[in-house]
């Protein structure tokens, strides 16, 4: 395997930070470990023709994928990570050159990045323990990270478990060795912490920041001399481990726990116990290689399959583990409770329904059906299933889910609960009763409205519950509820009510059913009349009922016209909206909301002008910057990769509430799916060409651009033809 510095695609490295050869104890070449570089995505965005516009003074460039390169195992409850500016999306940006600690939980949503700790070898002020680094010493893979603080001649590294970090700090100053615990930070506000000594070579405590507590016990390699406790619990306080003197390497291993210290040691002691940090490392390079061959790529470029593994890599953080090895969670009313199923966080359902979460279901379905539990959790504590942000998307992801045979959970509580989300007003559908009674969700009238303005993002609203009345009516069909699906389907028309036919474009409609003036379908909003886009990025989104979009257009040729406009009138770099960049036209890969539009042309019967643009976007928006690191926009806990995958592979998941996926060209001349039952999906590229002629199917010509998700889950052979 090699060891990944945070340099692009060419750069290699196969040393590990202290300048031993690990070839020994990594995976055979030809691994995907090679492939899967953690700093992909940590890059931030700087150039405004990159960006789409110049950033205003102030602004640190644009947020990028706002992803950590620390250790962490697939949908982990830990990981650990390097922080170089607290209260910044994941707390890293790779062009920074200051490190203020390693945290343990982390996300990429200007939220967690709890129980922050750094080796010293010295004394400081409270605000000065920092260090500077040197990007040549920073190192890292799945399942490690590794670097040198150059003011504390400390070189550190970091493994973890499900439950766990494992530190490992040499000290080039034998005698003068100290950890400090920076319990008053985390990227939320900390309300209460507390540490204490718990035995000759062990502490431990807690973090509290207001919506949780985060509770750990940990281990030290050698016996520790002291706690000094500053400010105990206070916002500028802090704790500093003093170690006797001493050149062996010093060890912490922590383990964490959302209930208690005693959970938190009981995960210490059964995940990692007495294992070295090599034994903890090489189990976790395993788990991950594990994972990542379940999809093998065969062909492409260099760059094509490091992008590929690492987006691979990334679709796997989150959501994240919340149960302990005991089976006990704390509930989303803060109640302790233990169930016979792993409790995970919620997904980042906005975002991740489009792909992300039906790609956990295909390679890891257990925890797939997990997710879904605990979301039945949450619907039995609060009386709705849980959405994240916008839209209704629960709906999607479980509908979606049991087509895809995730259905080992009780469907007919789990769809009980989907009604009230999409009937009930106070719970997962926002202003549901206006939407019901209208058949739209209108827009407040607001003169001059700007980018921030604050509404309802009707538009943008009732676009997404059309989507996900139809993700129910689904479910509801395979559940025989007719009197449902019927009305479900009726209601899945009402994007309907929110397009323009004189301007050809989704749009807000006033309460009284009039079309907000005056209308510039060029300028973005974060929610008024459409949730982080403009009128362009919307008005191709329909994934359930494309025919009766076009037919909204006027028939195939004005559709195509209008899509071919999408992709050329340019962006105008006055309109600026933080988390929307990254354009081709109008179109804007940097976020999500149009995601789906690129393939498009494929219902008019032009999939050839989809593939253009799909080449376009995996090649231009993705390893960007000067440093091949960089996202157009947020990864948005995996969306962002996942897109990648799946259309680098040939196959996306074009409606999530429907088990069927469009067929494009792959970037790799063969790839191979392996299901948890042994059966391989196999895709075969013939030719050279990025044109695609024909479609087969085991064997036999395939009409149509979709294939059923039978192929992954009982095996087969898919052929695409070029010329």
């Amino acid at each position: 395997m090699l060891l990944l510095t945070g340099c692009a695609f060419s750069c290699v490295n196969t040393t590990s930070p202290s300048g031993h050869d690990r070839a020994k104890s990594n995976s055979a070449s030809g691994s995907p470990l090679q492939y899967a570089n953690p700093f992909m995505g940590t890059a931030p965005l700087t150039d405004p023709k990159t960006i789409g516009y110049a950033p205003p003074e102030g602004w640190r460039g644009v947020w990028a994928g706002l992803v950590f390169p620390g250790s962490s195992l697939p949908n982990a409850m830990v990981q650990l990570s390097p922080i170089t500016e607290f209260h910044t999306g994941a707390g890293y940006d790779y062009e920074d050159s200051v490190i203020y600690a390693f945290a343990h939980t982390n996300k990429g949503h200007w939220n967690l990045c709890h129980l922050p700790v750094l080796p010293v070898s010295r004394a400081a002020t409270p605000d000065s323990y920092f260090s500077r680094f040197a990007k040549s010493t920073e190192k890292a893979s799945p399942g490690f990270y590794g670097v040198t603080l150059q003011d504390y001649g400390v070189q550190v590294e970091l493994t973890s478990t499900l439950r766990c970090g494992f530190h490992r700090y040499r000290y080039r100053q034998p005698d003068n060795r100290s950890i400090v615990f920076k319990l008053a930070q985390s990227n939320e506000r900390v309300t209460n912490w507390s540490i204490e000594k718990a035995g000759a070579a062990a502490v431990q405590g807690f973090q509290e920041t207001g919506r949780q507590t985060v509770f750990f016990y940990g281990e030290l390699s050698e016996n520790l001399r002291d706690v000094e406790v500053q400010g105990q619990g206070t916002k500028d306080g802090l704790a500093v481990v003093h170690l006797p003197g001493g050149s062996k390497p010093v060890e912490l291993r922590i383990g964490i726990s959302f209930v208690s210290v005693q959970n938190a040691r009981q995960n210490l002691e059964q995940e990692i116990g007495r294992r070295s940090f090599e034994q903890v490392r090489r189990q976790a390079e395993k788990t991950w290689e594990e994972l990542l061959s379940k999809v093998e790529v065969k062909g492409g470029t260099p760059k094509q399959k490091q992008m590929f593994y690492s987006c691979l890599y990334r679709s796997f953080l989150w959501p994240a583990l919340r149960s302990d090895l005991n089976g006990e969670f704390r509930d989303v009313k803060g109640d302790v409770v233990k169930a016979d199923f792993n409790y995970y966080t919620e997904p980042s359902l906005w975002d991740t329904y489009r792909n992300k979460d039906l790609l956990i279901g295909m390679l890891t379905p257990q925890v797939a059906t997990d997710v879904i539990k605990s979301m039945q959790d949450v619907g039995h504590k609060t009386g709705f299933l849980p959405t994240f942000f916008h839209g209704d998307h629960a709906a999607a992801l479980i509908s979606g889910s049991y087509q895809r045979g995730i259905t080992n959970f009780d469907v007919q509580d789990v769809y009980r609960l989907m009604l009230r989300n999409a009937n009930l007003e106070g719970g997962a559908r926002p202003h549901i009763a206006e939407y019901l009674q209208k058949g739209y969700i209108s827009t407040t009238p607001v003169s001059n409205p700007e980018v921030e303005t604050k509404d309802k993002a009707g538009v943008s609203k009732t676009l997404e519950y059309a989507f996900d009345d139809y993700a129910v009516a689904q479910l509801a069909n395979i559940l025989k509820d007719t009197a449902t699906y019927r009305v479900m389907m009726a209601r899945s028309k009402n994007y309907r009510n929110v397009f323009d036919p004189a301007t050809k474009f989704m749009r807000g409609r006033l309460a009284d059913g009039s079309w907000v003036k005056p209308f510039d379908p060029q300028y973005p909003y974060y929610e008024y009349m459409y949730r982080e886009a403009n009128a362009w990025q919307v008005s191709f989104f329909a994934p359930h009922d494309m025919p009766g979009l076009i037919a909204l257009y006027g028939g195939p040729q004005a559709f195509e016209a209008k899509l071919d406009s999408l992709f050329t009138v340019p962006w105008n770099p006055k309109h600026i909206a933080r988390n929307v960049s990254g354009f081709i036209g109008q179109y804007c890969h940097g976020n999500q909301p149009d995601h789906e539009t690129p393939f498009s042309y494929y219902f008019i019967g032009k999939p050839e002008k989809s593939q253009r643009r799909l080449d376009e976007i995996m090649d231009k928006f993705y390893g960007m910057g000067k440093d091949g690191l960089g996202y157009s926009g947020m990864d948005d806990a995996g969306e962002m990769s996942a897109w990648y995958v799946f259309s680098s592979t040939g196959l996306y998941p074009y409606s999530a509430a429907d088990a069927k996926y469009l067929v494009s060209v792959p970037l790799f001349d063969e790839v191979r799916w392996k299901a948890d039952n042994g059966r391989v999906f196999t895709v075969k590229k013939a030719g050279n060409s990025r044109t695609m002629t024909t479609i087969k199917v085991n064997g036999k010509a395939h009409s149509g651009y979709f294939v059923d998700h039978a192929l992954f889950r009982e095996g087969g052979r898919l052929e695409i033809a070029t010329q």
